[in-house]
C-alpha cells in the first residue's frame, strides 16, 4: 500500500477506534463527576501535547518534513499543552474555567489548522507521508484522540 494511502486511512481509523474508546470507557467513567473533576484528566493528557516538538527534531522526521507544517504544530502544541498545565493548576476557580475555555479554543484551532495546513501542503506535493517519519504516531494516532477530548471538554464546559 502506497505510503499517502495508509496515511490517509490511519487517521479515519484512529478517530473510529478512540471514538470507540471514549464511548465505551473515558465517557461512562467522566460524566459521573464535577466537571472539574471530569476535566482534569483531559487536561492531563493535553499536558503530553509537547510532543509536538518532535516535528521540529531531524532524525525524527525527514529533513524535507516542510517548515510550514512542522514549526506552527510544533509551536501550537506547546502552547497547547502550557494552557493545559496552567488551567490544571488553576481548575475549580473562575481563573481556571476561563483558562480552560481558552486552552480548549487554542487547543482545537490548533489541531484543525494542523489538519487544514497539512492537506493543503500534500495538495501543493509539498507534504508527504513519508516525511513524518517517527512522528508520523501524532497525526493517526494521538491527535484523533486529542480532537475527541477537546470535543469532551467543550461538552462539559457548556453541560457540565
Amino acid at each position: 500500500m502506497p505510503p499517502r494511502f495508509a496515511f490517509r486511512l490511519s487517521v479515519p481509523f484512529g478517530l473510529m477506534a478512540w471514538g470507540i474508546v471514549t464511548a465505551l470507557y473515558i465517557w461512562p467513567t467522566l460524566r459521573g463527576l464535577s466537571p472539574a473533576d471530569a476535566i482534569r484528566p483531559l487536561l492531563l493528557l493535553h499536558s503530553f501535547r509537547y510532543l509536538g516538538l518532535a516535528f521540529l527534531v531531524p532524525g525524527t522526521v525527514s529533513p524535507e518534513l516542510p517548515a510550514a507544517f512542522a514549526r506552527p504544530a510544533a509551536l501550537g502544541d506547546l502552547i497547547a499543552a502550557l494552557l493545559a498545565v496552567l488551567a490544571l493548576g488553576t481548575l475549580g476557580s473562575p481563573l481556571g474555567t476561563s483558562l480552560v475555555w481558552v486552552f480548549n479554543i487554542w487547543g482545537s484551532a490548533d489541531l484543525l489548522y494542523a489538519f487544514y495546513n497539512g492537506a493543503r501542503l500534500v495538495n501543493d506535493g509539498k507534504l508527504l507521508a513519508t516525511h513524518f517519519g517517527a512522528a508520523y504516531f501524532i497525526p493517526t494516532f494521538y491527535v484523533p484522540l486529542l480532537l475527541i477530548t477537546h470535543g469532551l471538554v467543550f461538552w462539559l464546559l457548556v453541560f457540565g
